[in-house]
């Protein structure tokens, strides 16, 4: 492997975990009730399933989507989705 092909395979990582958690998130978003979301005070589930399955959509087609402006906020909701509702909803399901 050269030096120069490095970049290239650093890209392809991140693309495929960035790949990994939109998929993870919206998997996880569709395996929550409409109710749960509604309990926790959340976005609804329609409209993070929409955008996260965007997210995925988007990443998951190549050369569609390179690391652009919009890839950037659908990783964030992605993130967000992760960091802030999925623990919510799931805190919602031990009670």
């Amino acid at each position: 492997m050269s030096v120069l092909s490095i970049p290239g395979t650093v890209m392809v990582v991140v693309y495929v975990v960035l790949l990994a958690v939109k998929l993870f998130a919206f998997v996880s978003a569709l395996t929550f009730s409409t109710d749960h979301y509604r309990a926790a005070g959340k976005w609804s589930k329609q409209g993070w399933t929409i955008v996260l399955g965007l997210a995925v959509l988007l990443q998951a087609i190549p050369g569609l989507m390179p690391l652009t402006f919009i890839n950037l906020a659908f990783t964030i909701a992605a993130f967000v989705y992760l960091a802030d509702v999925r623990p919510a909803l799931s805190g919602l399901r031990r009670r």
